[in-house]
């Protein structure tokens, strides 16, 4: 691996270890406070020189027993991250600075993520209304909700705050880029979600039956794709579709695709794709005859329609 691909690497560990960072609820040293004979339970964090104590709820056993997995698991993440920027370092790499163009279309997305992911969920047939998505989002959990449910939204919420971090947004997107978020949006349901698949699927309602792929012909089918002499938008479609009608991965495809051309999208300071939940079941049957090699602009121009530019400022 030659230092460039190295540096990629690394940038990809330090944001997925900062997205899981940022996951851990109360993330502090947890602390008991007696109060008028009652016990509370608080956790103590130091920002910026400065020592915080943030309640939690009144004490019990388990809680405080979560809290402090929680900050065991904050210590050994930051350990991680401190390693990582050593190594970055070792290899001469210099934190870069997005664009203008870039942070207003990272910006755009972050305001938006709850509606993104939702319509995110309903296209891989998540049954949760809005309302009860945004409760998974901010809480991690919801009563009467499926657990395959909770675990696709909150993996979601994963993958786009793994794109959206800075690093993640100054790296290209690769192969090796789309592989990790493959890997993020099937954690919990496959432990090999970010490796080329090696057995058949099918696909329900179509008579395309994907042939299994070769990760160098993936790789070099990717590096020529984003090499054609198009224009960012056009290029971000043919990859998401690429990676939809390849099924690279055993499962998560359509999550992992759309994803990636949103990477693509934000680091080129263009904005982001959504499929809105309502437009899902007419996208599936676009997708069909996409995969039957039927209607093939279709798609690609009902995909443009999808776009929000960062150039147009409204929230979707």
């Amino acid at each position: 691996m030659d230092k460039i691909n190295e540096v990629q690497v690394l940038l990809s560990k330090k944001a997925e270890l900062n997205a899981r960072l940022s996951l851990l609820p109360y993330d502090g040293t947890p602390e008991i406070k007696t109060i008028s004979g009652k016990d509370y339970l608080y956790v103590r964090k130091r920002v910026l020189n400065k020592v915080t104590s943030t309640y939690v709820d009144i004490y019990n056993e388990h809680l405080y027993n979560t809290l402090l997995r929680n900050n065991e698991e904050g210590k050994k993440l930051r350990r991680e991250i401190r390693r990582i920027d050593k190594d970055l370092a070792a290899l001469g790499y210099k934190e870069g600075t997005l664009l203008p163009n870039v942070i207003l279309a990272r910006d755009y997305a972050r305001v938006n993520r709850n509606l993104i992911i939702y319509d995110q969920a309903i296209l891989e047939g998540v049954g949760t209304t809005f309302p009860d998505t945004e409760a998974i989002l901010e809480q991690g959990i919801i009563k009467n909700a499926k657990a395959e449910d909770v675990q696709k939204i909150l993996n979601l919420k994963r993958a786009w705050e793994f794109i959206l971090d800075d690093n993640v947004l100054l790296t290209k997107t690769d192969f090796h880029l789309i592989a990790y978020i493959a890997k993020i949006v099937n954690e919990g349901f496959y432990t090999s979600g970010g490796e080329v698949r090696i057995v058949p699927v099918k696909i329900g309602g179509s008579s395309y039956n994907p042939p299994i792929p070769l990760e160098s012909q993936v790789k070099e089918d990717i590096r020529s794709l984003l090499s054609l002499p198009l224009n960012n938008i056009d290029i971000a479609i043919e990859l998401c579709l690429y990676v939809m009608k390849t099924q690279i991965f055993k499962d998560g495809n359509k999550r992992t695709a759309v994803i990636a051309c949103n990477h693509y999208l934000v680091s080129k300071g263009i904005g982001f794709l959504a499929i809105a939940h309502d437009q899902v079941p007419n996208f599936k049957e676009m997708l069909i005859n996409y995969y039957e090699d039927k209607n093939i602009d279709v798609i690609k121009d009902f995909l443009k329609t999808c776009l929000h530019r960062v150039e147009n400022n409204t929230e979707i």
